[in-house]
């Protein structure tokens, strides 16, 4: 399923839960695990003297080195290949171009959760990898909880969002690899958005319009669910987008959300897509997007 799994940690004790979804997806692929920390220079703080941004970045390196050592012994006791890495630069690119230029096929990193009016936004980081990379991205919210335990019982209900896009369908692609892999029940959910269109005024022929590309996402994963003798339920949703996905979400006990994300650039919610941003924001569980 995946090769060569990264895992970008600030070595904060929130990022567990994270390496663990990143080294028990690896253990299920036997694949090498990649634990990179960066020394963000675009978090030194303006005017700082050659000396004190050196002393800065040295303390920095001190801290990545223990962070990174910390995912390599987990992984010894996994019996897991690892690399470690420490690298210098703004976090977001430096974490792109480790993934283009070590083969990396899979990134599992953090975000941080807010209450409140802030509660759809990402960590900047983790918002500017999953609209950048080329490759799926696990996020795993930060939580002062336990990490969950190890097993193929991590992911026992996988809910696929289908809007038709491509990038949904890859996405759906790899929610269903996991969920092959760790024998899941699928779920798989199309929201008719009642916020774009007042459904008391549009004309029959649209809503049916609406509902029958619904429809068709949702027969084209389900199919491919059933190729794979697996578990499946559909459900056409019609509401606020996010708010559905998250309601759905718990109602099914789900352990993973998968859904596409329109990449274009890095300086804004608007362009992962606002369904998918305040999905990230708001899900208590891991969110694996596609651009």
């Amino acid at each position: 399923m995946y090769d060569d799994i990264l895992v970008p940690t600030d070595g904060s004790t929130g990022a567990e839960q994270a390496v663990s979804r990143a080294l028990d997806l690896a253990r299920t692929s036997d694949a090498t695990v990649h634990a990179l920390f960066v020394v963000d220079t675009e978090a030194e703080p303006a005017g700082l003297t050659t000396e004190n941004r050196d002393a800065l970045r040295s303390h920095a390196e001190k801290r990545g080195r223990e962070a990174t050592a910390r995912i390599v012994d987990r992984t010894a006791e996994m019996d897991l290949e690892a690399v470690r890495a420490i690298e210098t630069g703004r976090s977001h690119e430096t974490i792109r171009e480790y993934v283009a230029a070590n083969g990396i096929d899979l990134v599992v990193m953090g975000t941080h959760g807010r209450t409140g009016a802030e509660r759809s936004r990402l960590g900047s980081t983790t918002q500017r990898v999953l609209t950048t990379v080329d490759v799926p991205v696990l996020s795993v919210r930060f939580s002062p909880e336990p990490a969950p335990d190890s097993g193929y019982g991590m992911y026992d209900h996988v809910v696929i969002a289908a809007d038709g896009s491509d990038a949904a369908e890859r996405a759906a692609a790899d929610g269903l690899a996991i969920a092959e892999r760790y024998g899941a029940d699928v779920h798989v959910a199309y929201v008719v958005d009642t916020t774009t269109y007042d459904f008391d005024d549009v004309p029959r022929s649209v809503v049916g319009l609406l509902k029958e590309a619904g429809e068709n996402a949702l027969a084209a994963v389900s199919a491919e669910a059933r190729d794979r003798n697996l578990p499946v339920t559909s459900d056409l949703l019609r509401g606020v987008p996010h708010e559905e996905l998250v309601e759905y979400a718990e109602g099914v006990d789900a352990d993973l959300i998968t859904m596409g994300t329109r990449g274009r650039s890095a300086e804004s919610d608007g362009h992962l897509g606002s369904t998918t941003a305040r999905v990230l924001g708001q899900s208590p569980v891991p969110v694996l997007t596609r651009r």
